[in-house]
């Protein structure tokens, strides 16, 4: 793997196809870094370079949630209980909370790379969603470059450190679109039955 690489495969993993990151920069840690030898600043360039693939990636993934994935949902949304209403709920939602949103799950696993496709469908302001995009990712990267130069040949165990952090964020994701689910339902049948003692959503 050369520096082309890491910008690749970082862009793989950041446009919503789930090749994990605990991999690709640990490993240029220790093969392009340490190896070499250079010195630990060379960390920082992995980071930035790291970052940048995850921006190229993220870019692609918001186009498509912005281009097909709004016009899509207009017109099926409803069979996966998805409406109008609630598309233009998360439009104001990350326009009012997008910016930590984004940052914050750039330093999470699973969840980042797919975190792009619903700011793009939300339409996030794309100036803030590539500052923090960048940001976060920088952060991500640097951080899993360093543990591969330290670690060395045993840089797998990042991802043996890792991978129980992926059932408990995959189980907030899932406990989340339950809940979203259980809202909608709710909020339906209010709607129906509007003399329903049911507590409004």
């Amino acid at each position: 793997m050369q520096w082309p690489g890491v910008v690749a495969l970082m862009a793989i993993e950041s446009a919503c196809i789930p090749l994990p990151s605990e991999i690709i920069m640990p490993l240029a840690g220790w093969i392009l870094i340490k190896n070499q030898p250079l010195p630990i600043s060379f960390n920082l360039i992995a980071g930035i370079l790291g970052a940048v693939g995850c921006t190229i990636g993220s870019l692609g993934a918001y186009w498509v949630g912005a281009k097909g994935g709004r016009p899509f949902l207009n017109k099926y949304g409803k069979f996966v209980l998805i409406t109008s209403h609630d598309l233009g709920r998360a439009d104001q939602w990350f326009q009012k909370n997008g910016d930590w949103a984004i940052f914050i799950t750039r330093l999470m696993p699973v969840i980042r790379s797919f975190i792009s496709l619903p700011a793009g469908i939300a339409k996030m302001r794309m100036g803030k969603f590539l500052i923090y995009t960048f940001a976060g990712s920088f952060i991500w990267c640097t951080a899993l470059s360093l543990g591969g130069y330290f670690l060395g040949q045993n840089w797998e165990n990042i991802r043996t450190v890792m991978r129980p952090f992926d059932p408990v964020v995959i189980a907030i994701v899932v406990i989340l679109i339950g809940f979203y689910i259980y809202r909608h339902i709710k909020h339906s049948r209010k709607q129906k039955n509007p003399d329903s003692p049911t507590d409004q959503c």
